[in-house]
């Protein structure tokens, strides 16, 4: 009986882990696409995840001030700094699919702001991200790559 109890016990256990590390393993840095950004991907209190732009290739106009948000089409929004900038907001894990899903991202090249989800194909340092609008199968994909060793 005790041993069955304890085999129980070790089983959800073991399950509780697998899930948590499925689950994070999107939170890291990224480096985008065009090598021009990098993305931290956190996990907030409620389980979802958020990512915000961290560094820049470039982070200094040609007058040496900071890169702001100058696309954004709320004028308010428009004097915020790039670097800082919440990219990622309120994702969520769908273990159905897995996938992180349900969130959106924010282009601040453009100043549009997309439905979006984000997964992996095998390869934890690759990861796929998806925005669009309207309809997913209308969209653009895009992989970004894990840093590995830094910040």
């Amino acid at each position: 009986m005790m041993k069955r109890y304890l085999l129980s016990l070790a089983f959800v256990l073991i399950s509780v882990v697998s899930f948590g590390q499925k689950n994070t393993k999107v939170v890291g840095t990224w480096l985008t696409q065009d090598g021009d950004s990098k993305v931290q991907i956190t996990q907030n209190n409620d389980g979802s995840f958020n990512g915000e732009i961290i560094w820049l290739k470039e982070p200094t106009e040609d007058d040496g001030s900071d890169k702001l948000d100058k696309n954004n089409p709320d004028e308010n929004l428009q004097k915020r700094k790039i670097i800082g900038l919440k990219l990622l907001n309120d994702f969520k894990f769908d273990e159905k699919e897995s996938e992180w899903s349900d969130g959106t991202i924010y282009d601040p090249k453009s100043g549009n702001t997309y439905k979006c989800y984000m997964w992996f194909d095998g390869n934890p340092n690759k990861l796929n991200v998806k925005g669009y609008i309207g309809f997913s199968l209308i969209g653009k994909k895009v992989s970004w790559t894990r840093v590995v060793g830094e910040a």
